[in-house]
Formats: C-alpha cells, structure tokens, sequence
C-alpha cells in the first residue's frame, strides 16, 4: 500500500526521543509523506524545519482554536508574512490547523471566527488549501465555507459529524479526513457515515500523537499506525485496504497538486 498520512503534529515533544525511529518504520510500512501541521505562532519554524530536513515531512502553517490563549492580533500578520515568503516552496502544502472548536470550555465564538475567517481569507489570497479542526461547530463552519467560498477547498479532519453533514462538506468540494476515531467499535455513527461516504471524498490521517486506532489502544499515535488505521476502516466500510488507500493517496495528491 501506498499511503499519505493527512495530518500529524510529529513535531510535538511525545516525538522527540524517536522522531527518526518514526519515521523509518512509517517509510516500511508504506506512509510516503506525512503532513505536520502549525497550531501556533511558536511553533511555526519547528515545524518548517522538520519540513526542510525530513524528506517524507511536508508542512502546513496556521493558528489552532484550541490554542486561542496563545495567540496574539499581530500573529495573523505573521502568518501572511510567513506564507509570503514560502510563497511557491514545495514543502508549503496548506494553510492549518485552523477552524472552530465549540467544545473546549467557554468558548471565545466570536474571536474563533474572526481568526478562521482571516484565515480563510489568506487561503484564497495564497491559494492554498486549509486543513480545518471542527469540534460541535459543523453548522457554524459549513455556513462559514460557503460565505467564504475559497480556490482549493482543504480537509475537514478528523471528521464524526453526520452524514448530512457530511454532504455538505462534499458538496463544496472538501475532503473528510478519517483516522484512527473510526475504529471503535463504539463509534457506530462513525461507521455508518463511513459506509455512505463516496471515495473520491475520504483521506486518510492518524492526528499523532493523538487518537491512537483500536489495535493500538492506549499508545502514542503514529503515522507507522496508518496502514492499521486503513485496514480496520477498509474493513468496515467493507472493501480491501488497498483500494481505500488508492482513493486517499489519489485525493490526497489531487488536493495538494502533487503528481
């Protein structure tokens, strides 16, 4: 199997005793590229320096909701001058992770949609595709996406919404990333999304170090973990891992305009 593994945050401090180690079983295995995603302004030059030195690491830069604490006004400005100047650059692959997030406790809507909404604004300013994190805010942020009607779409991650929800994101042209939340045997909405969802919509990612798949219960999630992740959602949607990777190497590569 062929693999690109959508979303990862191996620039995280669970990755730096083995980072390496990593990613040579993640090459056996399969995962030929792997996208590490900016959630903050300070962690933006890691993660475009493991881009630099790693060649399977591509990187994609932007600020997270989760992170809203951290953020400053003058960080939207920084991350325009960040994209200005990586403008073209092979390993620049998307604007991320941005988006809403309604779940964390109290919080801030309004200031979650202003930086998501100038966020939105660079993507299509640099046209590049967003990598988005929504969290009970599929209503806001579908209304958001078509207000704000962007060149290149992106991925809705780590997607558990409904199918009607789902459709919606279709509809506009955004793929579904799918991973290791999927493979519960609890995740019964999950599965029957999984089931109706047409393949040239699905990608694949693991969040590492986050949401580590059934068969790895309780461990750091890793993008070597990407082929198990595909075979248990292979199996549920009940057609063979390889044609489920298939369909996400090839949205994948369609999405980021790789060959």
């Amino acid at each position: 199997m062929r693999l690109i593994d959508t979303h990862t945050h191996l620039d995280f401090d669970p990755f730096d005793a083995d980072r390496g180690e990593v990613l040579a079983r993640s090459k056996a295995a399969g995962v030929e590229r792997i996208l590490v995603l900016g959630v903050h302004q300070a962690n933006w030059a890691r993660v475009w320096q493991l881009a630099q030195d790693l060649p399977a690491v591509y990187a994609a830069l932007g600020l997270h909701p989760v992170f809203l604490k951290d953020h400053r006004p003058e960080h939207i400005d920084s991350l325009r001058e960040w994209l200005r100047q990586l403008r073209g650059e092979d390993k620049l692959c998307a604007i991320g992770e941005i988006g809403l997030d309604y779940y964390i406790v109290d919080p801030d809507k309004e200031r979650q949609q202003h930086l998501l909404e100038a966020q939105l604004d660079m993507a299509d300013e640099f046209e590049l595709p967003v990598l988005l994190h929504v969290r009970r805010a599929h209503a806001p942020m579908i209304a958001t996406l078509k207000q704000r009607k962007i060149k290149r779409t992106g991925i809705a991650h780590a997607f558990s919404g409904s199918w009607e929800e789902a459709r919606e994101y279709i509809r506009m042209g955004y793929k579904l990333g799918l991973g290791g939340a999927g493979t519960w045997p609890q995740a019964h909405r999950m599965h029957r999304v999984l089931r109706q969802l047409p393949l040239e919509s699905i990608v694949l990612e693991t969040d590492a170090p986050d949401i580590a798949p059934h068969s790895h219960a309780g461990q750091r999630n890793s993008p070597e973990f990407l082929p198990d992740i595909c075979r248990e959602l292979a199996e549920l949607r009940g057609i063979s891992p390889e044609e489920l990777a298939d369909a996400s190497y090839r949205n994948s590569c369609e999405l980021f305009g790789w060959s």
